[in-house]
């Protein structure tokens, strides 16, 4: 009797242990956080390679697009700050001066690669 409790007791310590190290495994990868560009920008070092939802608004005529390619370059600003973008493939319907972006990525030291969102 003492054996097989023993038994489930070590079964149950191992199985909590796996389930524990997969559940932080996962959230430790797929967590973002969602800041405003003036947020970010008060304090940019502490946010460089971080994994963010950044909010802000297309900085106007800032769109550069170069030719026959899907590349773009562009600025968000919100409050006054303001933060470089880079972005490669097709953008929404709504990406135009002045339009409101969530962008995901990683902030960058020399320039942000982001992807827009709805």
């Amino acid at each position: 009797m003492r054996q097989r409790a023993i038994k489930i007791g070590l079964t149950s310590v191992v199985l909590v242990a796996a389930f524990a190290g997969l559940l932080y495994s996962t959230l430790s990868e797929g967590t973002e956080y969602y800041k405003h560009v003036d947020e970010v920008m008060a304090d940019p070092k502490a946010w460089y390679g971080t994994r963010l939802q950044l909010h802000g608004f297309v900085v106007e005529d800032s769109i550069l697009r170069k030719r026959d390619s899907l590349d773009y370059k562009f600025e968000i600003s919100n409050n006054g700050a303001v933060v470089p973008a880079r972005y490669t493939g097709v953008v929404p319907d709504t990406f135009k001066n002045g339009s409101e972006v969530v962008l995901k990525g990683r902030l960058g030291r020399t320039g942000s690669r982001w992807t827009p969102t709805a």
